[in-house]
Order: structure tokens, then C-alpha cells, then sequence
């Protein structure tokens, strides 16, 4: 009699590798493409100067978008790198590329690796040693806060509002632009306004769930967020004001005096913004910036005004 035939044992499963395809576009997804409209701020200094449409700034400012972008990006890489088990068990985050296996966690540090070390080298050779230091601060406080400092109250807050602070000084520093102190604070403690309501609303739609991969968001009170994004909201239509006020000694040369006119419209676009902060429906503050029609309204106004008061009409 012929002996049976035995079937091989199957191997222990493994997950497929990925297609080249679906990698780029796993890799594309964790750059956060949405996030990229945080990098037009690097407009914003030479915008305040005056000095948008210059020939240097529009060579230059679009490069720094870019560089920012290749910074950004890389660290999201290995933050999505680094939370991949912990992002499995959201219920909106599993679904991240790398979470869901899309992206091999090696390619994602490999991929932000990549780009945290040629961002700055080619701020240093295209633009200026400032640019590419500034760089440098970014991605080394941001990769602090991917490993340690995200778990340290207060100073979370301050990390990524620093991100944006960054982003701003960016296109100033890149042409040489002195940066008005009123320009920091209005920038610096409108930026913490909106991270503050972002975790404000993370915090009440994250409250009695499971999942919730942001730890301190447990060791916040909601009453506590709710202070510092009013604080401040405050702070920064403050320092506006007292830049719109400051007239230098010198009377406006325009048809109306636009810059302090702006006041107007820059406090209903905190006031707009804040429904969405004390509604608990601003943790994507670029859909709250891209979708709501007043919004995006009052923005088209102010930026009207601020274009007059820079252009002296």
C-alpha cells in the first residue's frame, strides 16, 4: 500500500508586502496632505511687511512651503511610526497607513529619517543658514514631542504651538524680514487658541470611550482647556489691537485707516471660531477654517483690510 501523502505545514501568515503603488499612496496619506495649508503661514511675515510680491519672495516662499512640508511630513512619519500599536486601537486612527499595515513601520522611520535630514540641507544651500536652523529647531522639538514631551502637561500645548510660531517666522527669516513683536504674540497666542479648542474638543468627543491614544487628554479637565483657549482668544485679539493702534508716530496715508479697521473683522474670526471651540466640533481646525462659509468670509475681509493697511490705500 502507498504511504499517504502528507501536506506541508503551512508557514506562520505574514502580512502580503505592500504594492509600490499603494506604499506611495500609504506614504502621501501619512504626510497628511490636509495638514499642508498649516505651511501657507510662512506667508505671513513678508505678507505684514509688504514684501509678498517681491521678486526674492516669490522664489523663496514656495521653497520654504516645501521644505516645511518635507519637515512636517517627516514628522508624521515616525509618529505614526512610533504609535502604530496604540493607533490599532482607535477607533478613527487604525485606520492611519501605518496603523492598518499599509506602510511597514521600518519604511516609515526610514521615509521621515530621509526627509528630516535633507529638508535642512537644502534650506542651508537654497535659502539661508536661519532658515535651515529654524528647520532644525522644528524637527527636534517635534520629534521631542513624539517621544516624551506629548506626555508632559502644558508643555504639549506649547510644543505644537511653537510649530506654528515656526511656521510664521519661517518666510520672515528666509528674506530677511525683522519680525514685529506684535506679530509673535498675536501669532504665538492665536495659534495656542486653536490647539487649545483642539484638544478642548478631543476631550469631550474622547470622554467615557475607549481607544483614546491621547493620554493627557484623561489628565486635562475640560474646564481647564475651556480656560486657556479663552485666555488665549483674549491675548491674541489684544496683541492685535495694540499692533492695529500703533501708529509710529506717523498718520495713515490711506483712504481709511484700514489697519485698525481690520480689528473688526479679525475679533468676529476668533469670535466665529470660538462657537466651534465651546461646541466641541473644532478638532480639525482645518476643516473648521476650509469648510464654514462665514468663516472663510470674515477671513476674505480681513485679509482685504490687511492688504490695504500694507499697501497704504
Amino acid at each position: 500500500m502507498a504511504e499517504p501523502t502528507t501536506l506541508p505545514e503551512p508557514s506562520p501568515t505574514t502580512a502580503p508586502a505592500p504594492r509600490p503603488r499603494g506604499l506611495a499612496l500609504g506614504l502621501l496619506r501619512t504626510a497628511r496632505p490636509r495638514q499642508w495649508a498649516k505651511n501657507v503661514l510662512v506667508v505671513a511675515a513678508p505678507a505684514s511687511a509688504g514684501e509678498l510680491f517681491s521678486a526674492r519672495a516669490l522664489i523663496q516662499l514656495p521653497l520654504v512651503f516645501l521644505l516645511f512640508t518635507a519637515c512636517a511630513a517627516a514628522v508624521y512619519l515616525v509618529n505614526d511610526a512610533r504609535d502604530a500599536e496604540a493607533d490599532r486601537a482607535h477607533p478613527v486612527k487604525r485606520h492611519r497607513p501605518v496603523a492598518a499595515g499599509q506602510v511597514p513601520v521600518p519604511v516609515a522611520y526610514a521615509v521621515g529619517g530621509t526627509l528630516a535630514v535633507l529638508a535642512p540641507a537644502a534650506a542651508a544651500w537654497l535659502c539661508s543658514p536661519r532658515t535651515a536652523a529654524l528647520l532644525i529647531a522644528y524637527l527636534g522639538l517635534q520629534l521631542a514631542y513624539c517621544f516624551s514631551l506629548k506626555h508632559v502637561l502644558v508643555v504639549d500645548l506649547v510644543v505644537v504651538t511653537t510649530g506654528f510660531l515656526m511656521r510664521a517666522m519661517a518666510g520672515g527669516l528666509a528674506l530677511g524680514i525683522p519680525l514685529s513683536r506684535w506679530f509673535l504674540i498675536t501669532t504665538g497666542f492665536g495659534a495656542l487658541f486653536m490647539v487649545a479648542a483642539k484638544r478642548y474638543s478631543e476631550a469631550l468627543q474622547m470622554a467615557g470611550k475607549q481607544g483614546a491614544t491621547r493620554v493627557l487628554l484623561n489628565e486635562y479637565t475640560v474646564g481647564y482647556l475651556r480656560f486657556v483657549w479663552q485666555l488665549a482668544a483674549g491675548a491674541a485679539v489684544l496683541g492685535y489691537c495694540l499692533w492695529a493702534l500703533e501708529e509710529g508716530g506717523l498718520p495713515h496715508t490711506g483712504l481709511l485707516p484700514w489697519r485698525q479697521l481690520s480689528v473688526v473683522a479679525f475679533v468676529l474670526a476668533i469670535l466665529r471660531y470660538a462657537v466651534f471651540a465651546d461646541r466641541g466640533t473644532a478638532g480639525q481646525p482645518e476643516d473648521v477654517v476650509l469648510r464654514d462659509r462665514a468663516l472663510a468670509l470674515i477671513g476674505a475681509v480681513w485679509i482685504a483690510m490687511y492688504g490695504l493697511a500694507v499697501a497704504h490705500w
